[in-house]
This record gives structure tokens, C-alpha cells and sequence, in this order.
């Protein structure tokens, strides 16, 4: 995994800004890195919906905003 620095933009620009992973390359990000941490965050789509709501404490919260299917191994 890379530093949280870098992390955190990634999943800023994935998750709250809804870019593609061709959109976070452009940004300036290693493309196979990019592409690993997006296939982390949509396989555990499923360990998201087990666990209570929770406070939304951003303009876009996972389990109310950020829906993906689980059940056929959706990738977006």
C-alpha cells in the first residue's frame, strides 16, 4: 500500500469525486497502483453493508450514497 498521503487522494478522487481510474492516472498516479487499491476498496464493498449505519460526515457516505452491486462481482 502507498503512504496515506497518497491514498487518501486516491480514494478522495475515486470514492468522493467519482473518477475513473483512467481520470486518478491522469492526476498523476502510477496506473497498476491506482488500479490495485480500486479492486481493494470494491471487493470489500461487502464488509460495508454487514456493519451499522453510521454518521455521514461527508458529501459522500458509503452504505447511503455509494452503492455497488455485491452479487455479481460489478466492477465500475
Amino acid at each position: 500500500m502507498p503512504p496515506y498521503d497518497v491514498l487518501d487522494q486516491i480514494l478522495e478522487a475515486y470514492v468522493n469525486q467519482r473518477k475513473s481510474v483512467d481520470q486518478i492516472v491522469n492526476l498523476g498516479f502510477d496506473k497498476s497502483l491506482v488500479e490495485k487499491v480500486l479492486l481493494l476498496v470494491d471487493r470489500s464493498e461487502w464488509k460495508r453493508r454487514q456493519g451499522a449505519i453510521g454518521p455521514k460526515i461527508t458529501g459522500m457516505a458509503f452504505g447511503r450514497d455509494r452503492r455497488l452491486p455485491i452479487t455479481n462481482k460489478f466492477r465500475g
